[in-house]
């Protein structure tokens, strides 16, 4: 399979870094040399310095027998004559594209994207998929992290433990023989800032980040026997009137759940937007670090407060503020992965990466069976990997017990046909299974030896 990406940033590089590992033909397209130069010293990709809409730039990259062109610059119209270049000129079969903009998105089903005005096949929007990330945030107000997989059977829930979690020691055998009903494993554990694949005997303690795979009907049990109690969400305050934030507050509004929100925005013309745009939501227009205006917001009796404005520094003071002002639960949107460990010491609750929800979108899209899906843990520290069995993969057939994972592997769900299964060691793993598995970073190659990822995209 030959891929041109367009756009060496943290996404394209993400991307890129994924194909090139599972043996795809790969070529970086970037305006920044530098950019370009870190893909091709770091990666197994080529790479081309120039403006991805220029015809003999995409004809350097290898365009005309090119079979997918993802365009994920910061630029949407960069992006979107990418594409239109790529069908046009060179014939290229998919095209995918990043886009920012409201007013594109708007327009998305109209005359304005039928395949022959604007030919893009997938068009992925960074700020939809962080307003979901959101939402699903604070759907599971006990959790700092949280992703659905075999088609929303499974949940991977991020789980911090207290003090007063009744099974601190305990083995993770044990769990098992103590909740034979329960159809949860942890798959990793951080510790003192590293993260781990733990093994049976393990035991859990107190402070302990731990990732759990669980069937959706047992999330609120699973939350429970961890010590969390599940407390309904009534009132938000969002801090950041951007797409994100404006998105957000609709959905809350459009919700069956009657959750009531009041939005701070610092610029006065995106509050007003925010205003017109919103029917039962108060908008605020002010700094959401000024502790007076979170009182006039109400922060004290605000069951969260969700800081997704475009500065990270500014989200983490801001859930900092709220904390101390009394709001039991703070959400912050990070765009850099290494203030991920700072969670912890300031007490946010839970935090969301937009270039991780968005590189897992668009894997989610561009993949066709075998591999569905990929999400990345912390730092790119680990990584779940959601696939179909295929016969000629050297796990079908057996037991898990008999696999030769590597030791930061374990797997966290299995899916046979409409049934969810809690895997075992005695599991069998079939043909046509499928499977989500925690991942080491050092250990995704052999992951993906073992599920004979050569991927087909459409």
């Amino acid at each position: 399979m030959k891929v041109i990406i367009c756009g060496a940033g943290q996404v394209g590089w993400q991307i890129a870094r994924h194909l090139a590992s599972e043996r795809n033909d790969v070529t970086v397209v970037d305006h920044n040399p530098d950019l370009v130069r870190r893909a091709t010293e770091t990666l197994d990709v080529q790479g081309v310095a120039g403006f991805a809409s220029y015809p003999d730039i995409l004809d350097r990259a290898g365009a005309r027998d090119a079979d997918m062109v993802i365009a994920a610059t910061y630029s949407d119209e960069v992006n979107m004559v990418t594409c239109q270049v790529a069908h046009s000129v060179f014939a290229v079969p998919r095209k995918i594209a990043r886009l920012r903009a409201q007013s594109y998105l708007t327009a998305i089903y109209s005359d304005l994207y039928r395949r022959d005005h604007m030919p893009i096949d997938v068009v992925i929007s960074p700020e939809r998929e962080v307003a979901e990330a959101a939402l699903q945030r604070l759907a599971a107000p006990a959790t700092f992290d949280t992703e659905s997989f075999l088609d929303d059977k499974a949940q991977l829930l991020g789980i911090r433990l207290e003090e007063d979690c009744a099974v601190l020691n305990t083995p993770l055998r044990q769990l098992t023989d103590l909740f034979s009903t329960l159809r949860a494993i942890v798959v990793g554990v951080r510790r003192g800032g590293n993260l781990f694949s733990p093994a049976a005997g393990d035991q859990l303690f107190a402070g302990d980040e731990i990732y759990v795979f669980c069937h959706t009907e047992d999330v609120q049990r699973t939350l429970e026997i961890f010590g969390k109690t599940v407390h309904k969400q009534e009132r938000v305050v969002i801090v950041g009137a951007g797409n994100v934030g404006l998105g957000v507050a609709q959905e809350l509004e459009r919700s069956a759940n009657r959750i009531r929100a009041k939005v701070i925005e610092k610029d006065r013309v995106k509050a007003e937007i925010a205003a017109d745009g919103l029917e039962r939501t108060i908008v605020l227009n002010g700094d959401g670090l000024d502790i007076g205006l979170l009182s006039e917001a109400a922060i004290d009796r605000a069951d969260a407060i969700l800081a997704i404005t475009d500065d990270d520094k500014t989200n983490m003071l801001v859930s900092v503020r709220a904390k101390q002002a009394g709001c039991p639960m703070a959400i912050c949107l990070v765009n850099d992965p290494t203030l991920v460990n700072l969670m912890e010491p300031l007490n946010i609750d839970a935090y969301i990466n937009p270039r991780a929800t968005t590189v897992s979108s668009i894997l989610r899209h561009i993949r066709h069976g075998r591999v569905r899906g990929v999400y990345s843990i912390g730092d790119a520290e680990a990584e779940v990997i959601e696939a179909q069995v295929l016969s000629t993969s050297p796990i079908a057939g057996q037991r898990i017990r008999d696999i030769d994972f590597p030791e930061g592997v374990l797997v966290g769900a299995l899916s046979k046909g409409d049934t969810y299964v809690r895997p075992t060691g005695g599991t069998r793993i079939e043909e046509g299974d499928e499977i989500a598995l925690f991942a080491m970073a050092d250990d995704v190659p052999e992951v993906e030896r073992l599920l004979q990822v050569s991927i087909d995209f459409f």
